[in-house]
């Protein structure tokens, strides 16, 4: 069909790689990427964890360009650069008037608002930098991204909490389904570890307090679950038209055959306990695929690790799907990555259903009683994978799936 929509580039840094081949790796040796915070600050926070970048941006970005930016828009940078390259678009060229750019933020320049804050409060208005607006903006990762590609389709930056990576995909989808564009760079980026997030999420006992045992603390689905773990990153994926990404003889490693968007309108912060939203969203995504749900054999779920959350997206799986698909749970390597999860776990999603291989579930020594499916545990699993899919949600009640299949 001319009309599908191909993935033909990767990028991603992660706190288990700075791109996605050691990201990959470490996923598929089931190494956790979360540790002990040792910046002065943390030791008077409940919460002492996280999943640090493994690569800082700065190795990659020129120090110049990257004073000039929130960490937030350094990493987007930094993975666009990479899935970029990886799709072999820099060398075949592209109109640029048919190139687009979805990129997204659950939260933007938190660091450098808090950080200019502190500034004014201290020296006043006249220290402030010049930079700080551009900075903190939450359009800001995308419209960096945009320019360095420069792009000219359109740059947007959904805002959608922790769904905001996996709806960035599925705006993408719909912008190049829509003739808006041949090519469109899409995901998710975030970085807040700072004491002022860290605490809010604590006070609301969302996160883990595992802070002797930083590796254990991310268990998705485990009985001994106590909370999310915040960590740090970017994913970028490039989306293309099948018919444009053949007539250049591009690599293709998936196609994203369907996307669903639902919300919940239950509440701000919990899911609604039957997974609602999540099983009309599941519902839209294999009905915009084509696929019925005995189709899809893997899940990439979305599992925080919060005792109330992953119950939910087990009930709703079961609803949506039924008890066959293999499970894995990314995030209890990774932490939860808020605005960039969906778009990281799209690409290990991406990556299974291209090499047939799931990345295991670390952590989960005694799964919940009502986590009755398979989970891939302790080492990968290795099968054919026709279709898989991903899910994400977010505070407010935003669900996403997208489902991937072999191209």
């Amino acid at each position: 069909m001319t009309d599908d929509i191909v993935v033909t580039g990767l990028g991603a840094t992660t706190p288990l790689g700075g791109d996605v081949a050691s990201t990959w790796a470490a996923m598929l040796a089931g190494r956790s990427g979360v540790s002990v915070l040792t910046q002065d600050w943390a030791a008077q926070l409940p919460v002492r964890i996280a999943g640090q970048l493994a690569v800082q941006p700065t190795e990659v970005i020129d120090r110049v360009q990257a004073r000039r930016m929130d960490i937030s828009e350094q990493v987007a940078v930094v993975a666009a650069r990479e899935a970029w390259a990886d799709s072999g678009l820099a060398e075949a060229g592209i109109e640029l008037e048919r190139l687009g750019v979805v990129l997204g933020t659950g939260i933007g320049g938190a660091n450098t608002l808090l950080a200019q804050d502190d500034i004014l409060e201290a020296s006043g208005p006249r220290r402030v930098s010049p930079h700080t607006i551009p900075m903190l903006m939450p359009n800001g990762p995308a419209a960096w991204v945009g320019l360095e590609l420069h792009a000219r389709a359109g740059v947007h930056s959904p805002a959608s909490a922790c769904a905001t990576g996996a709806e960035s995909i599925a705006w993408a989808l719909w912008m190049l389904r829509a003739g808006r564009a041949d090519v469109v760079v899409a995901g998710g980026t975030e970085s807040v570890i700072h004491p002022l997030p860290l605490a809010g999420f604590a006070a609301m006992r969302a996160m883990s307090t595992r802070n002797d045992e930083p590796e254990k603390a991310s268990r998705p689905f485990d009985k001994a679950r106590d909370g999310f773990v915040l960590g740090e990153g970017a994913g970028v994926i490039v989306l293309e038209r099948a018919e444009h990404a053949r007539a250049r003889g591009a690599r293709i490693y998936a196609r994203l055959a369907g996307a669903g968007m639902t919300s919940d309108g239950y509440d701000i912060v919990q899911p609604q306990p039957q997974g609602e939203g999540a099983v009309r969203a599941i519902a839209e995504a294999l009905r915009d695929s084509g696929l019925a749900p005995s189709d899809i054999v893997h899940v990439n779920a979305h599992a925080t690790s919060t005792p109330v959350g992953d119950i939910a997206e087990i009930v709703s799986l079961r609803r949506a799907i039924g008890g066959h698909p293999v499970i894995t749970a990314t995030k209890s390597m990774t932490g939860h990555l808020l605005g960039a999860a969906g778009a990281v776990e799209s690409i290990v999603t991406i990556l299974a259903v291209h090499h047939g291989v799931i990345p295991p579930t670390i952590n989960l020594d005694d799964p919940d009683d009502a986590v009755d499916l398979d989970v891939v545990t302790n080492k990968p699993r290795y099968m054919e994978i026709p279709a898989a899919l991903n899910n994400s949600f977010g505070f407010g009640g935003h669900n996403a799936a997208l489902i991937f299949t072999r191209a």
